[in-house]
């Protein structure tokens, strides 16, 4: 379930036993005022996602969600506008809750590791039908035209 910007993401997951964790929705401008979206592939689970991954000790969201999109893409980002959270019951069935940020690339390039091994950049439209599941599909469609004419 994807939840829009209403909260803030400090509020959320604060059990002990939520599982937090960050990631972006990474994006460039291409020709015709359009935009694309990076997506990664993880082998290990066999499906394309947004970058994201869990807040280490200590961690704030924020800097977690520019740490592993950095990781997992190889792009250094800036942070943009919080775009809102998802909640579901991970693979060994904890809570978890995963905050996102609009992202704009800084620098660098993506390099194949065991944990994502592909990197593409789809349009919007063709990433919510790419992307394998409907959390990260939901927070694509929540980008609407003003939104991301704000972030700009």
């Amino acid at each position: 379930m994807a939840r829009t910007a209403a909260q803030k993401p400090r509020r959320i997951g604060t059990s002990q036993d939520v599982v937090r964790a960050a990631g972006g929705i990474v994006l460039r401008d291409i020709a015709g005022g359009r935009r694309e979206v990076a997506v990664v592939h993880r082998p290990g689970r066999d499906d394309w996602s947004v970058p994201k991954g869990k807040l280490a000790a200590d961690e704030s969201f924020e800097d977690c969600a520019l740490r592993e999109v950095q990781e997992e893409t190889g792009l250094r980002c800036r942070l943009g506008r919080f775009v809102g959270y998802t909640e579901y019951r991970d693979r060994r069935d904890r809570p978890k809750v995963v905050a996102y940020w609009l992202m704009e690339v800084i620098d660098g390039e993506f390099a194949p590791s065991d944990e994502v091994d592909e990197m593409r950049w789809l349009e919007l439209t063709i990433a919510r039908r790419a992307l394998s599941y409907e959390r990260d599909r939901d927070l694509i469609v929540s980008l609407d035209a003003v939104s991301l004419a704000q972030s700009g």
